[in-house]
């Protein structure tokens, strides 16, 4: 079993889990409205999260500083329209006051020259790394051995422009840093995130007014199907799968049943699984494999060697049309807000947000989401799916989760639209970190290997007018970039002899993908495609020990025109 977190913020949770002892945001939006710095990573909200633009917006108005550590100049973060403040709406805000253009996977390098900075020059906070942390000797350590050279390299970024930021970063009262996609998917995602903790802990940012580490979401189910226990290794709230914790959830007062102790296979593990011959059954809730993981033709072949696929879904996708082994069953299921009892989600920062049922016709065959497997498992085994599913509506499971889950306790009271509650409150860790000795763990990471061949470029994924798989506009509004456009610098554009609109293939091992030259601000020698169009050149066995895929690739660009020369002369 697992969620969609598994191709976004996995390496967040594991990390922070390791780190601080909790995978959710340690602050709120509001918090950004007074904080002295704002650092956003691997994140575009203006395209990716467009209603936290409002925190943004008054934040801005508070004299907030706004920093940028990305590959691409993103126009959204540089000027964007708040929809929901009219002057914003009418003239725009601009946001963004400094730009840290790296390298596609600079992250690490940039950090540990931000954090060799903090060090050289005494601004990081000793008296909290004493009082509240460990591993702080190594991380010292580790940052004081590594050459400039070697850091500059990595993060494309100078000795002067890290001391910038660290400068910055070292001299503000408070600063939170938002990220996203851009630093977890990595085959190095989770030591991207470490590195983030590394900075926060050694400024003391957590647990302050306007501090805190905030891995911004951009799915509503991702927080919260995590933290309900839809994940191979863990149960509710990250309990870690294991013959204690299977007893612990036994027990009459909680489950009644007692639930598997082995762990399952994550997402990219049961596409492996299933080209081995070894799934016989894959149920898919809303997902998409075909459109959604690394190299889907690969994905495709193994999917269709499943002897019965079951596919519940609001609507057809790709994924199930995949020609079958042997069946295919699709169950209609209903939105949430469809749902009876209405539903919850939780958002970015740890608020459980109650919405009504919306009355209305509704399809004929369709069931509601949580109904579903339910009546199958009824069909199956009466007498243990009646104690294991004694639900009539939503409000019967949010009753459950109020009485199993303490983190989530009030959950039940939500019952009118606009009802919600922040687990936790407005941010975590005040006192002290939730790991077993109460501090917050420094991680000695080491820099990751540079995969960067003479001739080639590294590509990464990025999303435009879409959710998830699901595109809805062919152009991205913010960047004005159609769907097959490839980002390129003017200098890589120029070295190539080519110009803006130019076709190019871009080839590697895995597959090629034919599109168009978009001159724009990005890093020389760093490319970025749309995701899932460019899935093709993305090798499917690299994985974060999270178990995300990295959507990044090393690719070869050849003009079309050349090409098309070579086999008119064939």
């Amino acid at each position: 079993m697992d969620t969609s977190a598994r191709l976004c913020h996995a390496p967040s949770t594991l990390a922070l889990n390791e780190t601080v002892g909790c995978a959710a945001t340690t602050c709120s939006y509001s918090d950004w409205i007074g904080s002295d710095l704002l650092i956003f990573v691997g994140s575009n909200i203006a395209n990716n999260q467009p209603v936290a633009t409002k925190y943004l917006y008054y934040a801005k108005k508070a004299g907030t500083k706004v920093f940028v550590v990305n590959p691409y100049f993103e126009p959204g973060l540089e000027r964007y329209w708040v929809p929901s403040v009219a002057e914003s709406a009418l003239f725009g805000t601009r946001f963004a006051d400094d730009f840290f253009q790296i390298h596609l996977g600079g992250d690490i390098p940039f950090f540990y020259g931000v954090l060799k900075h903090l060090i050289e020059n005494n601004w990081a906070d000793r008296e909290f790394i004493a009082a509240r942390t460990t591993g702080w000797e190594q991380v010292e350590a580790k940052a004081r051995s590594l050459p400039w050279e070697a850091l500059e390299r990595g993060a494309g970024q100078s000795k002067a422009d890290m001391f910038r930021f660290a400068q910055a970063f070292g001299t503000a009262r408070s600063a939170i840093i938002i990220w996203s996609m851009g630093i977890t998917q990595h085959r190095y995602g989770s030591d991207n995130v470490r590195a983030i903790v590394n900075l926060q802990l050694a400024r003391g940012n957590v647990g302050r007014p306007h501090t805190g580490l905030m891995p911004i979401r951009g799915h509503s189910g991702v927080q919260g199907g995590a933290e309900m226990g839809g994940m191979p290794g863990a149960y509710v709230m990250g309990y870690p799968v294991n013959e204690e914790n299977a007893r612990r959830f036994a027990a009459p007062e909680r489950w009644g049943f007692q639930p598997p102790a082995w762990k399952g296979l994550s997402a990219s593990q049961m596409i492996l699984a299933a080209e081995r011959g070894e799934i016989d059954v894959l149920w898919q809730s809303g997902g998409n494999f075909v459109e959604t993981l690394p190299e889907p033709d690969r994905v495709r072949r193994a999917v269709a060697s499943i002897g019965l696929r079951i596919h519940q879904d609001i609507v057809v996708s790709s994924n199930m049309l995949v020609e079958p082994a042997d069946t295919v069953v699709l169950l209609p299921s209903r939105t949430r807000y469809e749902q009876r009892g209405g539903g919850t989600e939780t958002s970015t920062e740890r608020r459980i947000i109650y919405s009504p049922e919306i009355p209305g016709p509704r399809p004929a065959e369709a069931r509601d989401e949580w109904e579903i497997p339910m009546l199958v498992a009824r069909r199956a085994d009466p007498e243990r799916a009646a104690r294991c599913f004694p639900w009539r509506d939503t409000q019967d499971i949010r009753e459950e989760i109020d009485r199993i889950c303490p983190t989530y306790k009030g959950i039940a009271s939500l019952r009118k639209k606009g009802d919600n509650l922040q687990y936790g409150g407005p941010r975590l860790l005040t006192d002290r970190f939730l790991t077993p000795d109460g501090k917050g763990r420094f991680s000695a990471i080491d820099l990751p290997e540079e995969l960067m061949p003479e001739g080639r470029f590294l590509l990464s994924t990025r999303r435009g007018k879409q959710f998830n798989s699901m595109v809805f506009d062919a152009t991205d509004a913010l960047t004005g970039a159609q769907r097959d456009d490839i980002l390129m610098a003017l200098e890589d554009a120029e070295r190539l002899g080519l110009q803006a609109g130019d076709g190019i293939l871009l080839r590697n091992d895995r597959g090629e993908f034919r599109g168009r030259v978009r001159i724009d601000r990005i890093k020389p020698g760093c490319l970025q495609g749309h995701w899932p169009e460019v899935n093709v050149l993305v090798p499917a066995g690299c994985l974060d020990p999270s178990g995300v895929p990295d959507y990044n690739a090393v690719v070869e660009v050849v003009p079309v025109a050349q090409v098309t020369a070579r086999l008119s002369s064939d």
